[in-house]
């Protein structure tokens, strides 16, 4: 919901012609009808986080979760800035990382020692975090900080080019 609220603003800004201009943004025409897009699903996001609250009544899972995903993806090029997505999806990236280092690392140890080994107790990294003992709303609102910082650099170099 962060990524999608933050290009939502992107999306509205550089597919007006006038906001465009006054902020010396690229103009990509076409792109402010995507905000209506981004707006229903910042809408279907808060209506998720609403009944999925401790305790969850509904659960997303990854078809769900990879849908969004390819949203965001799909938002980034539309709009023309590809480059923002690292770091507006900063936790998503993380997250991806942290399976690639692990399963890499599992190989790459059980190739040369015969046995593999891990770097995290598991992952991805948010069950790691499980694993060492901290509880799950923690976890889930020290990403959500991690989001908002992420969200923040990326506006803040939104005009880099």
């Amino acid at each position: 919901m962060i990524a999608g609220a933050t290009f939502l603003l992107i999306a509205y800004l550089v597919g007006n012609a006038v906001f465009a201009d006054y902020l010396q943004l690229h103009f990509v025409p076409g792109t402010g009808e995507l905000a209506v897009l981004l707006g229903a699903l910042l809408g279907a996001g808060l209506g998720f986080l609403w009944f999925n609250a401790p305790p969850a009544a509904i659960f997303m899972g990854d078809t769900g979760s990879l849908a969004l995903g390819g949203i965001i993806g799909a938002m980034c090029v539309l709009i023309k800035k590809e480059l923002l997505l690292p770091t507006l999806g900063g936790v998503f990236l993380m997250e991806t990382l942290s399976v690639i280092i692990q399963r890499a690392y599992f190989k790459y140890t059980k190739r040369k020692y015969g046995e593999g080994r891990r770097v995290f107790k598991m992952a991805p990294i948010h069950h790691h975090f499980e694993l060492l003992g901290w509880p799950e709303p923690k976890i889930v609102t020290r990403f959500y900080i991690v989001a908002i910082l992420m969200m923040i650099l990326s506006l803040a170099t939104f005009k880099v080019r």
